[in-house]
């Protein structure tokens, strides 16, 4: 066991600035030459991105739709025994999960047992801040809302203001982040950007300036130590030993979740490979195709024949190939742009993606699948046409309130595609393949 800071940043609503504090928090972590090991709350796979930038250290998805309890626990203390300091991202509000409270980051909080900070949007807002830090204090009593940190705020008699009404409330405030349109990060279709002309660094230091400027940290450390027990942290195997493995990573195929990636490792050898630059993939036993932005990089991914064939001869070959959302578009006959530019892939899924008429389609989604219960979550704007009906599997996937959704599974040979993003940390991979 050890007691360190430990505490998980959460906000009455989304668009409240919980990233942009996490983010400078953790850059100033860093600086101070601590070890911070952070985590997000839900399925995000692009805040973490950022996480890991800004920190240092691989973030870690905490969810409890996706992952049981044990787990959860499990990775927090595999993780929070080895770091410094723990910063947990919370997810939307401080409340909000899939059904009420189940999957909140409420739900987070009580299950470690760690504070929380939240972080209140002050624009327009001054006392009136009472109220609703009264009632997040009060709403449930098994949680710990430990301090509060306004966002947004016009000037110091402003925050003087915000500051009275913790102190009414019995909560204390840590200080605020003035506006400044010098730590906005700039979004896309997707969330958070990823583009490669934003300065993430100029931004995580000045995020952090302005933090240790308006922020009490040494006073956030201090009231926020919490122990971490040692827990013994048991995974599913595979029989499946000395594989390789490989993963596409690059600008077009990013989305994944760390834990996977720890997983895979334990059954063999994991390869790195990159569909735009790459022209053919490792020797392998086992090929990840994760999503990301392969609409951004569309005559690039299609002009690498050699790349397409390869994957394509693999898969007709019997070779073993799991591909989410954006990796699977790849496999379809063609991606086509929002304008209709149609784009050739790698032709296997014998079905067109397209980018026209983008219409967002979220959630978590659950299914089973040769005996095997799988959860995992949907998060895309594109499309399908002309669906390869000989590929579609008989699988009926649900969302989070157990409604049949219509997101398809498709089979051919010992390939496996859909739109969902899978967790599998608990489950045997391998075993979907039989």
């Amino acid at each position: 066991m050890i007691n360190i800071p430990s505490f998980l940043i959460s906000a009455t609503t989304s668009g409240s600035g919980k990233t942009t504090l996490t983010l400078g928090l953790l850059r100033a972590m860093k600086k101070r030459g601590l070890k911070c090991q952070p985590f997000k709350c839900g399925p995000d796979y692009i805040d973490t991105k950022y996480h890991d930038i800004s920190s240092g250290n691989h973030s870690i998805n905490l969810d409890l739709f996706l992952s049981s309890s044990n787990h959860v626990q499990n990775l927090y203390s595999k993780y929070g025994l080895k770091a410094d300091v723990c910063i947990i991202e919370g997810v939307m509000g401080l409340f909000d999960g899939f059904d009420r409270m189940q999957g909140s980051s409420a739900q987070i909080a009580e299950l470690l047992n760690i504070p929380i900070i939240l972080v209140i949007n002050a624009k327009s807002m001054a006392y009136s801040a009472a109220a609703m830090l009264y009632g997040f204090k009060n709403f449930y009593k098994n949680i710990n809302v430990k301090g509060v940190i306004f966002n947004f705020v016009a000037s110091d008699s402003h925050y003087q203001f915000l500051k009275e009404a913790c102190n009414d409330v019995g909560l204390e405030s840590l200080g605020y982040l003035p506006k400044n349109m010098n730590i906005e990060i700039p979004s896309r279709h997707l969330g958070l950007t990823l583009d490669k002309d934003f300065c993430f660094d100029d931004f995580a230091d000045n995020v952090a300036q302005l933090i240790e400027s308006h922020i009490d940290v040494d006073r956030l450390l201090e009231i926020t130590k919490t122990d971490i027990l040692a827990i013994d942290n048991k995974t599913t195997q595979s029989n499946n030993k000395n594989l390789n493995l490989s993963i596409a990573c690059d600008d077009a195929f990013n989305f994944v979740y760390h834990e996977n990636i720890e997983y895979l490792k334990k059954l063999g050898t994991v390869t790195f490979f990159s569909p735009l630059n790459d022209k053919e993939l490792p020797h392998s036993d086992f090929v990840y195709l994760p999503g990301g932005y392969p609409e951004l990089f569309l005559k690039k991914l299609s002009n690498n024949k050699p790349m397409l064939e390869s994957i394509h001869s693999y898969v007709e070959t019997g070779g073993k190939l799991l591909a989410e959302c954006g990796g699977m578009m790849y496999l379809c006959s063609n991606i086509l742009d929002k304008d209709e530019k149609l784009y050739p892939m790698v032709n296997i899924l014998k079905q067109n993606a397209t980018m026209k008429y983008m219409r967002l389609k979220l959630g978590y989604r659950s299914f089973s699948y040769n005996n095997i219960e799988i959860k995992g979550h949907e998060f895309h704007y594109s499309s399908l046409t002309d669906l390869d009906e000989n590929t579609l599997t008989p699988t009926l996937i649900y969302n989070a309130k157990g409604k049949e959704v219509k997101t398809n599974l498709f089979r051919y040979k010992n390939l496996i595609a859909g739109y969902t993003h899978l967790y599998w940390s608990e489950i045997d991979l391998m075993k979907l393949f039989d």
